[in-house]
């Protein structure tokens, strides 16, 4: 995989214009909006462990857009702040309980579910440049919050669903499965920056986009990439093509949407209307 290099320059926060946040839902997998105590006119930041969260502004106030983990357990959290004067504090949050379904996948290559010592190694590598796109961060005033859908299809696999290959369980699904024809166009749902291609043993051919702020969205299985490294994408730009590479049984595309490195369910950020009207678009 090619990678961008993170963007260094500090965008001044005081002038941004307010937001609408994602949808929230304050469950493992999903997105927390939590409102912070810091009242300074400076972007705070904001942390979730080790990791650096979001923050947006609605009107006067900062609200931090944090992505929660599916392994996370329900109850109290914190945030650790430090404000625009350099203070720091601690921000509490609740997270609710959530159950997901499970899902048998039966798969004729063996290979996809037991992989020999030498795909091991593949997948390590793989791993690795996975995780540094997701790890990516640029700072941004103004990340997009609100999404199109990249494909014209229905959803036909959901996020967080336990996935059993031939009876055999593995990592929960962490995105959703868009059905759709090989070669439907797959388009980016807002604007970004592709800061990483490449073709993984179990995610096929794959392209990244960075939203801004640790907000990063990935396409998995696709036939046909139609962008580079470093490009400029905008909301609706084609960047390739449905397709069946990688751990499938038939053509579709996998999206996943990545906050502050934990991946999240990516319909939290499209309007209902949208999901509603999916399976109609053309």
């Amino acid at each position: 995989m090619k990678r961008l290099l993170a963007c260094t320059a500090l965008l001044v926060a005081s002038a941004a214009p307010a937001q609408t946040p994602p949808r929230a839902e304050p469950v493992p997998g999903g997105v927390a909006v939590v409102s912070i105590d810091a009242a300074t006119k400076d972007m705070p930041r904001a942390y979730l462990g080790d990791s650096r969260v979001m923050v947006i502004r609605e009107k006067a106030k900062w609200l931090a857009v944090v992505g929660l983990p599916l392994s996370l357990r329900a109850g109290e959290h914190e945030l650790r702040i430090i404000d625009g004067a350099g203070q720091k504090l601690l921000q509490p949050f609740t997270v609710r309980s959530k159950k997901y379904g499970a899902q048998n996948i039966s798969l004729q290559n063996k290979r996809m579910v037991n992989p020999t010592r030498e795909d091991m190694v593949r997948i390590g590598l793989d791993s690795s440049d996975i995780r540094a796109a997701f790890t990516t961060w640029r700072e941004i005033e103004t990340p997009p919050l609100t999404f199109d859908l990249p494909v014209a299809g229905p959803v036909s696999g959901v996020f967080g669903t336990r996935r059993l290959f031939n009876n055999q369980e593995r990592q929960p699904h962490s995105g959703v499965d868009l059905a759709a024809p090989r070669g439907t166009p797959i388009r980016a749902p807002a604007d970004g920056v592709i800061v990483g291609t490449g073709e993984y043993f179990f995610n096929g051919r794959t392209v990244f986009i960075d939203h801004g702020q640790g907000l990063i969205t990935m396409y998995n299985h696709m036939d046909r990439i139609a962008v580079a490294l470093g490009d400029a994408v905008k909301r609706g730009q084609r960047i390739g093509d449905v397709g069946m590479t990688g751990r499938v049984t038939g053509p579709h595309l996998h999206w996943g949407v990545s906050l502050n490195d934990v991946r999240v369910d990516p319909l939290m950020f499209v309007p209902e209307d949208v999901l509603k009207n999916s399976a109609s678009r053309k």
